[in-house]
């Protein structure tokens, strides 16, 4: 007798109907002969959940539910549905009303995962690691005063690419290069092409330009000069630590990719077209 699959429902309560549509969705998972259990939040989670338990994560938020999600199940390589309940929902491409026609492709084997790029993260002050973590997004050391300049290193594969003086650098990846990325001016990149984004945040010159480097790059960050302010280490959004001069963030491709299951088709491009408005030129 084969045991039944089981699916973790990660849902974060602080988006209108979330509850009611995590019921929902575990009686149409019970329905397909799921076990279905239900993860609800509204702000961190004090005790890391036992995410080894599951075959698949539906998170059900929004992106950054789903990128929350991915901190827990991506190390581990299970793969996340995601669902948007919220306002744009550019990685979670699935929606409530759709998202069980892509589940069903996905257990028949019609589509494949879409596998994502993450980012390995430490920093260090000196010899001691003070964080250690992955980021599916970016990776953004900037000032922590506002409109605050600081000056910092980029080196590339041990070797010294040169100095920014910006309000910040953003490392994204291919997936989160339509996040603060985009917003900073940087460029849209699929999110299968393995690459990461460097794209300096407001900087002193303007020859200073965004970077798209092979996702084998070891990327290392260090603080120059903070001027009156201190530094600040921000991972997808969520994670945040503190740093002093010549602290350093090491940052290189993690070993496993995050497995996404959203619906078949060009769903990148759509994206772009539906939630961005780029449609080229209509009297083309």
């Amino acid at each position: 007798m084969t045991s039944r699959m089981s699916a973790l429902i990660f849902t974060n309560l602080n988006k209108d109907n979330a509850g009611d549509a995590s019921k929902i969705i575990q009686k149409q998972l019970e329905e397909r002969s799921w076990n279905a259990d239900i993860l609800a939040f509204r702000g961190p989670i004090s005790e890391k959940p036992d995410f080894s338990r599951y075959d698949l994560c539906i998170s059900l938020g929004g992106d950054g539910t789903l990128l929350y999600a991915a901190s827990f199940s991506g190390p581990l390589g299970i793969p996340i549905l995601p669902i948007n309940l919220g306002t744009l929902g550019f990685i979670a491409a699935n929606k409530m009303e759709t998202w069980d026609s892509t589940f069903d492709d996905w257990q028949k084997g019609k589509i494949a995962e879409s596998k994502r790029l993450m980012l390995r993260v430490q920093a260090y002050r000196g010899r001691t690691r003070l964080f250690k973590g992955i980021a599916l997004n970016d990776v953004v050391v900037s000032s922590e005063g506002n409109a605050r300049m600081i000056r910092m290193c980029l080196s590339v594969n041990n070797e010294r690419f040169g100095h920014y003086r910006a309000d910040g650098l953003i490392v994204a990846t291919p997936t989160g290069s339509t996040a603060y990325n985009l917003a900073a001016g940087g460029p849209a990149v699929h999110p299968e092409i393995g690459a990461f984004i460097i794209n300096p945040i407001c900087p002193f010159t303007l020859a200073s330009r965004t970077l798209l480097i092979p996702a084998s790059t070891l990327v290392e960050i260090s603080i120059d000069e903070t001027r009156k302010t201190g530094a600040l280490l921000t991972i997808d959004g969520h994670d945040m630590i503190g740093l002093k001069v010549h602290d350093s963030v090491k940052l290189q491709r993690y070993n496993k990719p995050a497995l996404l299951v959203v619906p078949s088709g060009n769903v990148f491009f759509s994206a772009l077209r539906t939630k961005l408005g780029w449609s080229g030129d209509n009297d083309a």
